[in-house]
């Protein structure tokens, strides 16, 4: 029976054998159906993992915001002929913050077997790096993007942070990070801690864990980096 495989991408330009095993590789070399964010990146993803794959006898449909729900079920229709099929996000792992979670709701509804492959996740990555609880957390995303409802928003997570002691994970699109971090400054106790994460899996990567008032002596540029933010005790 078909399969609809769940093929995580890279966080970063390192080498993808140092956060993807070999078995993934396999797995990709003898999909023929792609289901990505982008087609354009899913195939030079492809190609730097499997240099050998004939890229032109692949096919490709495109996930995004502008998919429609008749598309997406039309998505199906390679697994339901026999066909494995693969879901490759834009980075990270499919179906966590990615509109894959969409497909993969579907093929479990028409009984397709779906396999998760082992990769990197910006969030769990950061979180294990954070010094934050990791019994108890939650992931909100993207926060609002209106100056005061972010700051509303993030007062509210602090309060959930410090209240039950819940590490809370958010992110934000690379060019508003900046913006991000001085909200986060402006509505949080001097006590409360933040972690940033920052080019995970990079040669650049920076990780660390301090209070707000240590944050806003020393505030890091953090513009055009893929970010993780987590507050807690």
């Amino acid at each position: 029976m078909a399969q609809l495989y769940l093929i995580p991408n890279l966080l970063s330009d390192s080498p993808w054998q140092q956060v993807l095993p070999g078995f993934n590789a396999e797995r990709m070399a003898g999909i023929k159906f792609f289901i990505v964010e982008d087609i354009r990146n899913a195939r030079r993803f492809l190609r730097k993992v499997v240099p050998d794959i004939d890229i032109d006898g692949l096919t490709f449909m495109e996930l995004n915001k502008h998919t429609t729900p008749l598309q997406k079920a039309g998505y199906l229709k390679a697994l339901i002929e026999g066909n494995d099929v693969g879901i490759i996000s834009e980075a990270g792992c499919p179906g966590v913050a990615d509109p894959g979670a969409d497909i993969v709701r579907m093929a479990h509804d028409k009984g397709i077997t779906v396999i998760p492959l082992v990769g990197p996740s910006s969030i769990l990555l950061a979180l294990m790096a954070s010094g934050m609880n990791g019994q108890s957390f939650a992931f909100s995303g993207y926060l609002p993007v209106k100056p005061a409802e972010r700051q509303r928003r993030i007062q509210q997570l602090e309060k959930l942070a410090l209240g039950q002691n819940q590490a809370q994970i958010f992110m934000e699109t690379p060019y508003r990070n900046q913006h991000m971090l001085n909200d986060i400054l402006k509505s949080c106790m001097p006590d409360t801690r933040l972690c940033i994460a920052a080019d995970i899996t990079a040669p650049e990567q920076m990780i660390a864990t301090k209070t707000i008032a240590q944050w806003a002596r020393q505030k890091p540029e953090l513009e055009k980096k893929p970010v993780i933010f987590i507050l807690g005790q």
